[in-house]
């Protein structure tokens, strides 16, 4: 899990205590640190300070619903008000824990959450030899683990959704974007191209000239 959290000694004693109910967590003490590292890795779940120097706890939990993971999140701070605790579940929160706490708490509550997200684990998907799974963020082609980032598990994701039919660039960015991108980007060639190299050769996503890219079914047939 991420835990975001500028006070050193709380971020670590937090972590060294869940190291030992056997939950690894990473730490960020500040907004961009814990948005660099939410792009880079996948969490099952995130326990984010509101207050923190940078993109703020608000901020951080806005981006992770935002995305679309399901990440649960678990807001950890001072502000114990009701009205406080209502902002933190309007932006998406799914649990709140004030300071002070009992670590033993704070274990129980995530292993509640780890809990009710199992309950609702959306299908892993096969198709031409990959294994994409939605809810561990987790690919695999030919029984190898493949790591992509995350926007080129979120292009992956769309393709594969469409076994085999063909999607568009626009579509792509639609899905796998967000509302603000650029229609003329060539964000999209790029990121498929990356991608093909780390699924490797030979080449399971297909160009269908003027008109999108399609999972081939076979690939290297031909």
């Amino acid at each position: 899990m991420l835990i975001v959290e500028d006070e050193p000694l709380l971020a670590e004693a937090v972590r060294d205590g869940l190291r030992l109910e056997a939950i690894a967590a990473d730490i960020a003490g500040d907004g961009d640190t814990a948005l660099e590292l939410l792009s880079i890795n996948s969490y099952d779940i995130a326990v984010l300070d509101r207050d923190v120097p940078g993109p703020n706890g608000d901020e951080i939990a806005r981006r992770i619903v935002a995305s679309g993971s399901g990440m649960p999140i678990l807001m950890l701070t001072a502000a114990d008000r009701l009205d406080d605790k209502a902002s933190g579940f309007e932006l998406g929160a799914d649990d709140y824990l004030t300071k002070p706490f009992q670590l033993r708490e704070l274990v129980l509550r995530l292993r509640a959450l780890d809990r009710r997200r199992a309950h609702h684990r959306p299908p892993v998907r096969e198709i031409a030899g990959l294994r994409l799974d939605p809810f561990r963020r987790e690919v695999y082609r030919d029984g190898r683990y493949v790591a992509l980032t995350r926007k080129q598990f979120a292009v992956l994701e769309v393709l594969v959704g469409a076994d085999g039919g063909v999607v568009s660039a626009e579509e792509l960015l639609e899905r796998a974007w967000d509302e603000n991108a650029d229609p003329f980007t060539n964000a999209v060639r790029i990121t498929v191209s990356a991608l093909r190299k780390r699924l490797g050769e030979p080449w399971v996503i297909a160009t269908v000239a003027g008109v999108g890219y399609r999972i081939d079914r076979a690939p290297g047939d031909g």
